[in-house]
């Protein structure tokens, strides 16, 4: 059994006023899961995307406009939206405090199919795999 301790793990700048702390994923040895919240200041968030597996992005706190094709939500604290895989979709912090949102896939390792090109493709995956 291994503890995760998340309070020693770094926090990644993804872009510009969003800060990514990768939970769960292949690099600790998840087979099926990945895990991570992001921090977005007023105004930001993640742009329009796509990925092969569901995800549920859940509102830790602030308040939160997601997009889900073509229907755009207000989100808040205790609420989740099921993200349908291959479905575009995105969000941004509509709030004047720091959104903090978790996000769960379906897939250890994290990859996205993002709408701009110009936006910096990520991929979470061990040296060895």
């Amino acid at each position: 059994m291994t503890i995760l301790d998340h309070k020693t793990q770094p926090q990644d700048k993804w872009r510009d006023g969003v800060m990514t702390e990768m939970r769960v994923s292949a690099l600790v040895q998840s087979k099926q899961l990945c895990i991570f919240e992001q921090f977005c200041e007023p105004g930001l968030g993640a742009p329009m995307h796509l990925h092969a597996v569901e995800e549920v992005l859940e509102v830790m706190g602030g308040t939160a406009e997601i997009y889900l094709r073509d229907k755009t939500m207000v989100v808040t604290a205790n609420q989740s939206v099921l993200v349908p895989a291959g479905a575009r979709h995105g969000f941004k912090n509509i709030g004047t405090d720091t959104l903090h949102v978790r996000a769960t896939l379906a897939a250890a390792i994290f990859e996205a199919s993002y709408d701009d090109r110009n936006e910096l493709s990520r991929r979470y995956v061990p040296a060895d795999a």
